[in-house]
């Protein structure tokens, strides 16, 4: 039969929008690694599962994507597989990726959970101190 119904083209979104790639900066997320909390930057594919990662602050090694946490930070790395410490460093560094990363929601929640956890006992309490002043100034203002 030559009837055949034409599918109209159009624009398709994609639903995902992180691809695992090279240059891909993403956040260790498994409690037990221990590279645990550490930015790295994808340089290299092993396998379906698995990457090589770098960066400045570690060793160059190799971990399952189960344990990564891809970000929306890219790096151009100018399609070199497994670039030198000294070019990743200076693809991060113009690509200010430790700027990006603070400027974040993910990385200011990150950062704000490590100042909480880093308070002792006294500034847990001024802490509370001041939510009670606070909540009584409000109290004050909606009567």
């Amino acid at each position: 039969r030559g009837t055949r119904r034409r599918i109209p083209q159009r624009n398709v979104n994609m639903p995902f929008t992180r691809n695992i790639e090279l240059g891909r900066v993403a956040l260790v997320n498994l409690a037990a690694d221990p590279l645990y909390g550490k930015l790295v930057t994808i340089v290299d594919f092993v396998d379906m599962n698995r990457v090589l990662v770098d960066s400045p602050t570690i060793q160059r090694c190799v971990i399952s994507l189960r344990r990564l946490a891809l970000t929306s930070i890219v790096v151009d790395l100018k399609g070199e597989k497994s670039p030198s410490k000294e070019t990743l460093a200076a693809a991060l560094k113009a690509a200010d990726v430790e700027g990006k990363w603070a400027a974040s929601a993910w990385g200011k929640k990150i950062a704000r959970q490590q100042a909480r956890k880093n308070l002792t006992d006294f500034d847990r309490y001024k802490v509370m101190v001041a939510r009670v002043k606070r909540s009584a100034l409000v109290k004050k203002a909606l009567a």
